[in-house]
């Protein structure tokens, strides 16, 4: 295969700041306006560095904020590539991140918007709608189903995220072991050496978390600030786990019977 023709000689970052419009938000109680994040009805996250991670608790808005990243670069909100339409959404109750998306306004240099949405949940869906688009169109389909769900994962990755263009992924440990994890941390060095991929991830993995390189947000009920990996409550967790095994779960576990 002939290798594509590079889209821009610039460096990544392309995607280089988003904020809210208050003026498009029509209701500031309805999620995901009500989030913690634009307390304040303000809303700027700035992309200093090829490789962003965004790490908070369930239900900080993780996924409706790449969601939102994904619509202003135009994916689809079930993931997949440009022009993909994996899920069939049209009855779905949540549309939260493409709602958001239209508050929000992206500022690119370049607007360099091929790549890729991956979404763990709707990983299945994409895979067998990239077999079906291949024997449709007379080739040999990728197959990512037919190894184990880690493998899937690392051979998609391995295989989708080599291009120019920004790729948004959301939660993509959630198949993964410890070591695939470090396979995945390998592959995006790569990708942030390469100076021509933009990755925005979420992820509540410790190992992802620590990648040389990536600037690092957390989401909390005070809003989006910028933190060190040191810093995270995943770490600090896992740490306190790994030094007292004991410890941490007679604390954890029993603490409200006592």
């Amino acid at each position: 295969m002939a290798p594509r023709k590079q889209l821009t000689r610039l460096k990544a970052p392309y995607l280089k700041r988003i904020l809210l419009e208050p003026s498009r938000v029509a209701d500031w109680e309805k999620y995901p306006w009500s989030l913690p994040i634009f307390r304040g009805r303000e809303f700027e996250l700035e992309f200093t560095t090829p490789i962003t991670i965004i790490v908070g608790e369930n239900g900080t808005g993780k996924s409706t904020l790449l969601e939102a990243i994904g619509a202003l670069a135009g994916y689809d909100e079930a993931g997949g590539g440009k022009g993909y339409m994996p899920v069939d959404h049209s009855t779905a109750i949540d549309k939260s991140g493409a709602a958001l998306a239209g508050t929000l306004r992206g500022h690119w240099l370049p607007k360099v918007t091929a790549g890729w949405f991956f979404r763990a949940e709707s990983f299945y869906s994409v895979a067998r709608y990239l077999d079906q688009a291949a024997l449709d169109a007379g080739e040999a389909p990728p197959d990512f189903l037919s190894w184990s769900h880690g493998e899937g994962f690392i051979r998609f990755f391995e295989e989708r995220c080599r291009r120019q263009g920004i790729y948004i992924l959301d939660e993509p440990e959630s198949a993964l072991s410890p070591t695939r994890q470090i396979e995945l941390l390998k592959l995006l060095r790569r990708m942030d050496q390469s100076g021509t991929a933009q990755v925005i991830m979420a992820t509540h993995s410790p190992l992802l978390m620590a990648c040389p390189g990536a600037r690092l947000f957390r989401i909390s009920r005070f809003g989006l600030d910028p933190t060190d990996f040191g810093d995270t409550d995943h770490f600090r967790m896992m740490r306190n786990f790994c030094n007292d095994p004991d410890g941490f779960l007679a604390e954890a576990l029993y603490e409200d019977e006592a």
